[in-house]
């Protein structure tokens, strides 16, 4: 697929897309959060006129050097610590360029910054104002010491499809799985335009969440259709 280049993420009217769609307009341009209440498709993050904008890696350009990670089995980590950190940054908020986040600022020092921003063609720092949703997953994970089992991503779509490769993908909603969601109801990984955590499966064709760069620029707490949810990656969570 033709390679594209990172690129600063910038606000449409409505909201933003998650990192995903095209790749690091995948990382930066395919966020887009959607109020529970409503369940209306948002407006995505513009791939804008500044364009660094990465490529959409293939399954086994995933697997790169994360597959060693998940291949380690268990980590001493349950879901139930992984949701509490989560929630624990409910309210954390982008300043108003999109950029300004502890997990933006993390993902952009980190070793897996230097590598996917070869992979998608930029520079680590394009991703200090970059849609941040699979920054967040990836923070959490890191955090708690579940990162070998949740993964460390900015793009959506390659979040998923090391999940994928992993052979840790289905579509049970279960707590603390990691949920991908295409605001238009696509079944396809490259349709995947944004990431969370599932706290429960509400039974009424709705999943409870907790999400980072939501519509409202912030870490939040919401309540999504199941029709949006393209598939869930299972973490192999202590007992």
């Amino acid at each position: 697929m033709a390679k594209h280049r990172l690129h600063r993420a910038y606000k449409l009217d409505a909201a933003k897309i998650a990192l995903g769609a095209t790749a690091l307009a995948g990382v930066l341009g395919a966020h887009a959060a959607v109020n529970a209440d409503t369940a209306q498709t948002a407006t995505t993050h513009a791939a804008g006129t500044t364009a660094k904008v990465a490529a959409q890696p293939h399954v086994a350009e995933v697997r790169e050097n994360q597959a060693d990670e998940s291949a380690k089995g268990k980590v001493n980590v349950t879901a139930a610590q992984v949701l509490a950190t989560a929630r624990a940054q409910v309210g954390t908020s982008e300043n108003a360029e999109g950029g300004g986040t502890k997990f933006q600022q993390w993902y952009a020092s980190s070793q897996r910054a230097a590598e996917t921003a070869t992979r998608d063609g930029g520079n680590r720092q394009d991703y200090l104002n970059a849609a941040w949703c699979s920054m967040f997953v990836s923070w959490v994970g890191n955090q708690t010491g579940a990162r070998p089992q949740i993964g460390w991503d900015a793009y959506t779509v390659a979040h998923a499809k090391w999940f994928a490769a992993n052979d840790r993908w289905g579509t049970e909603a279960k707590p603390g799985a990691v949920v991908f969601f295409s605001w238009k109801g696509g079944k396809s990984l490259s349709d995947i335009q944004h990431v969370g955590f599932v706290v429960k499966d509400n039974g009424d064709g709705t999943i409870s969440t907790i999400e980072g760069n939501t519509g409202n620029g912030k870490v939040e707490q919401r309540v999504r259709p199941t029709s949006q949810v393209v598939g869930y990656g299972y973490p192999s969570y202590a007992a």
